[in-house]
């Protein structure tokens, strides 16, 4: 795989302890070379893609509305969709793999779509729905799994 998109979704309310995983989460998984993709707003997606941006990667916003001014200011790509909360399946499609971190219904939502479509979910303090979720212990558990789940 020439590029990995590790998709990172969250509570877009998060702030202290699953602020600062999701950062570091996006500040790792962008040093080994992957792009971050997150719903582009507040919160975990908010952190995910700040770390990533601290450590020189490039991050993807998939936007819920029609203006990428939304975006937060750490998203370098802003995809507007207009499709509100549908546009998790988005985020979910174009990742290779996802990082849950906490996270409320709308992040419970990326994750059923993503064990649907076969795709890998690793869990930091996440829902815990079964279904071949991976949890991880830390930020950097998490992106190791990540990336033995690409190979």
């Amino acid at each position: 795989m020439d590029k990995v998109i590790i998709g990172v979704i969250g509570s877009s309310l998060a702030t202290g302890k699953p602020y600062n995983e999701a950062m570091e989460v996006g500040r790792l998984a962008a040093g080994r070379g992957a792009s971050v993709l997150t719903g582009g707003l507040g919160g975990v997606m908010e952190a995910a893609c700040r770390g990533a941006k601290e450590a020189g990667g490039q991050t993807i916003g998939i936007l819920p509305g029609f203006d990428t001014r939304d975006a937060n200011p750490y998203v370098d790509i802003p995809i507007v969709t207009g499709l509100n909360h549908a546009r998790n399946f988005i985020v979910v499609r174009s990742s290779d793999v996802l990082i849950a971190v906490g996270g409320e219904y709308g992040t419970l939502s990326e994750i059923a779509f993503a064990l649907k479509l076969g795709k890998t979910v690793i869990s930091i303090e996440s829902w815990d729905v079964g279904g071949g979720m991976i949890k991880a212990a830390s930020p950097a558990d998490a992106v190791e799994k990540a990336f033995e789940a690409v190979k």
